[in-house]
């Protein structure tokens, strides 16, 4: 199964910097350039950030360009939405084959999450899952905090899948299927949006978007009507697109693609 050795900025070496530029002994750095390693655009763009009032350090509103701050310990907002720059942390876009188990382990042998990551990342973990024949995005992360608001009920991101339908369906059931949606044996449950992409005498694709993460929801759903799934891909989450990541192969989300996730799910 194919890896991705990906790059993320802190693995990038860095420039020895002036001594105002390196962190001091306790981590804390100038205020604009931990925004500007955090993707708000140019040192310059960020100095700016800070003058105009957009700033919170803890809380508490910063003007001054000087302000020193530790990204480990501190809490920093731009706009009312949480910064997110602790070097120890990875977010990971993992692109999930069919006969992969959404697990790090697994007693009887199968291919799990582990055959794909490795043990490069220290303590990573899925935010949800994927059946066992189902395909596409995963999102990965040992930042507990982005982990647990990404799974928690109060915050249910959209996520979309692109479905392979066996038999030809108009969009009549597509439209059912959000206006009235169906009653399965654990609730009710409607899709936010559905739309036919192409479809054959045999087969008909359609694209999904849903709230929902319960088990094996859109297989469930569809065959409520009677059209099984032959094939199930989720393509996003959230803000978070698969992009083109190969199956069995995985990326490193950008700090701009993290705190845009972050901002989803309330951080």
């Amino acid at each position: 199964m194919p890896h991705t050795n990906t790059t993320s900025f802190q693995d990038t070496p860095h420039r020895q910097g002036t001594r105002e530029e390196r962190p001091s002994d306790d981590g804390a750095i100038r205020l604009q350039k931990l925004l500007a390693q955090a993707g708000f655009g140019s040192r310059r763009k960020c100095e700016e950030l800070i003058t105009e009032g957009r700033v919170e350090v803890d809380g508490e509103l910063v003007t001054q360009l000087g302000t020193r701050v530790n990204p480990r310990s501190q809490k920093v907002r731009v706009d009312g939405s949480r910064v997110r720059l602790d070097g120890r942390h990875v977010t990971l876009a993992l692109n999930k084959p069919r006969k992969v188990l959404s697990t790090m382990d697994d007693p009887k042998g199968r291919f799990t999450l582990r055959d794909i990551v490795g043990d490069k990342y220290e303590r990573i973990f899925h935010m949800g899952r994927l059946d066992y024949d189902s395909e596409g995005l995963i999102l990965m992360t040992n930042d507990g905090e982005l982990s647990q608001h990404v799974m928690h009920p109060k915050y249910e991101v959209a996520k979309t899948y692109i479905a392979t339908i066996d038999g030809h369906i108009g969009g009549n059931v597509c439209h059912r299927l959000v206006t009235q949606g169906v009653q399965l044996e654990d609730g009710h449950i409607s899709f936010d949006r559905c739309a036919i992409i192409d479809s054959n005498r045999d087969t008909t694709i359609v694209k999904v978007v849903l709230h929902s993460g319960r088990n094996r929801i859109v297989r469930r759903v569809f065959a409520a009507v009677g059209f099984p799934v032959r094939r199930l891909v989720r393509t996003q989450i959230g803000p978070i697109r698969l992009g083109d990541v190969k199956p069995g192969a995985y990326r490193v989300l950008s700090a701009t693609e993290v705190r845009s996730l972050s901002k989803e799910v309330g951080l």
